[in-house]
């Protein structure tokens, strides 16, 4: 068996303990819904706008989906954020989850977030902050070794879409490169909707569409303060320390429940 050389496995065994929801038994609830294009309109509109609010936006679910049916106050900024996060998540259903599906799906859902067009859909060039109370509180991936990092995490995940998991493993590793994936903070922009993405993605090339129906964005936004502190690995990606990873790990099997 080819072996992971970057996503960290070494926690499975500490997070499988501590899971305390059956999650076959809660995702075999999902397959009720029906894998119609009515509901995936309404998923992928849910996954959009939460995601979204994670992020500052300022339109919340029902008036996104009053809008949308009325016409009325659907051309702002706002608006057309969360149509373009949409349409990532449509992208990612119909394609492979790979490197270069996934830098089409950042072209897509910064379209509006990032004017300068030589920033989407392109790993970046220079070093990305994060910044809180307008004091930086983390340092991403640095210039010159993010296109690097990003490859190799890649190589891992074609490992992983190519192994046989029990449905705790592809839980635990689809948080795994949520976590991952917010540490490397690869764009200039968008990065955390693309980790809420990728995450989602993975779920659904391991359990099939249905898990396109998990409401992990809403349940992160519902729980932002938490999602906020648990994500918090350290102030810069060289001294991560994923120790502390669990907290954040086992936040996903909580969306079960809200679907």
């Amino acid at each position: 068996m080819e072996r992971l050389n970057y996503i960290i496995s070494k926690y499975f065994d500490k997070y499988n303990d501590k899971q305390p929801i059956t999650l076959i038994k809660h995702f075999n609830k999902i397959k009720t819904i029906g894998s119609n294009s009515e509901n995936f309109n309404f998923y992928f509109s849910n996954s959009a706008v939460y995601s979204s609010m994670i992020e500052g936006n300022i339109i919340d679910f029902d008036s996104y989906m009053k809008y949308s049916y009325s016409g009325m106050n659907n051309r702002g900024k706002s608006f057309n954020e969360i149509e373009d996060l949409k349409t990532a998540y449509s992208f990612a259903k119909e394609h492979k989850l790979n490197l270069n599906n996934f830098l089409k799906c950042h072209k897509l859902l910064s379209n509006t977030i990032i004017e300068d067009k030589n920033y989407r859909g392109i790993i970046r060039n220079k070093e990305v902050y994060v910044f809180a109370n307008g004091k930086k509180i983390y340092t991403g991936a640095s210039k010159e070794t993010v296109k690097s990092e990003m490859v190799k995490l890649f190589n891992d995940i074609e490992i992983l879409i190519s192994r046989e998991l029990s449905i705790n493993q592809v839980f635990y590793f689809a948080s795994m490169l949520h976590l991952i994936l917010v540490q490397i903070h690869p764009f200039a922009d968008g990065n955390g909707r693309c980790s809420r993405l990728i995450e989602k993605w993975f779920l659904a090339e391991k359990l099939g569409v249905n898990a396109w129906f998990i409401q992990s964005e809403r349940l992160y936004q519902k729980r932002i303060l938490s999602y906020y502190k648990n994500v918090n690995l350290g102030d810069n990606y060289n001294n991560i320390d994923y120790d502390y990873s669990i907290p954040f790990l086992l936040m996903l099997p909580m969306a079960l429940r809200l679907s």
